[in-house]
């Protein structure tokens, strides 16, 4: 018999349903101090965006470098300076620069 095929648009939600899922848990891990957990889910998530090519949650956060949750105050440094985001990782103190406009 054969295997029943799965549309794209359903692959895509089911995706993003799953990947939001473990965002949240991961969040969750980081707060109780489990890291490597919360490590093991957002690298989870990266594989399920990466196979089924759906961006990530809007507004999740992670170190690209060591898959750790970003969550400010609590495992990394936010500042501003020079029109951009800075946010440095406090586990592999790896830095990611984001601009932002200034209203004049």
């Amino acid at each position: 018999m054969a295997k029943k095929r799965v549309t794209k648009k359903a692959a895509s939600r089911i995706a993003e349903e799953r990947m939001s899922t473990l965002a949240d848990i991961s969040k969750d891990a980081v707060r109780d101090g489990k890291n490597e957990r919360a490590v093991r889910y957002v690298f989870l998530a990266r594989k399920i965006s990466q196979k089924t090519r759906t961006p990530m949650p809007e507004g999740f956060h992670f170190c690209k470098k060591c898959n750790t949750p970003l969550i400010p105050g609590r495992n990394c440094r936010v500042r501003l300076s020079g029109g951009r985001i800075v946010t440095t990782c406090e586990r592999c103190n790896s830095v990611k620069r984001m601009p932002y406009s200034l209203e004049r």
